[in-house]
């Protein structure tokens, strides 16, 4: 059950990647065609785009950067059977501070909120990983 349960969670952060990169295409292709930004100006990743697509391409980033030691942990977990609910139940509170990350990011941008989510879920990350590093290490069931 704790091995579907953890995957959920992975599923949800796999499906705001992705729906973050469908909407960073969307913003920033409606720029090209309104003319607002030119392809001269973003060919070699110059800081060409508009505003909107910015602030929606550096959330998509984002999720391409703190998650992936999330994964990894995820992965080590499912692998060594170490998922469990304390595991699972972190799990799901790290995706909830990066889908609050993402909507603050794309709607009001206010940083200092934003930095506590990110912060919240760094946290909960690194407790995942200290957990995790004291179930093998210690070789408890």
């Amino acid at each position: 059950m704790m091995f579907q349960t953890t995957l959920g969670a992975v599923f949800v952060q796999v499906a705001l990647t992705f729906a973050l990169l469908i909407s960073m295409a969307t913003v920033r292709t409606g720029s090209l065609k309104r003319g607002e930004v030119k392809i001269r100006d973003i060919a070699l990743g110059q800081p060409g785009w508009t505003e909107r697509g910015t602030q929606v391409g550096n959330c998509f980033h984002n999720q391409l950067e703190l998650p992936m030691l999330f994964y990894a942990l995820v992965a080590f977990a499912l692998i060594l059977h170490k998922a469990d609910l304390v595991f699972a139940v972190l799990a799901w509170l790290f995706v909830l501070t990066r889908l609050v990350h993402a909507y603050i990011q794309t709607s009001s941008n206010y940083v200092p909120t934003r930095a506590q989510a990110f912060f919240a879920g760094a946290i909960i990350l690194m407790v995942m990983w200290g957990y995790f590093a004291v179930e093998v290490l210690l070789h408890i069931p």
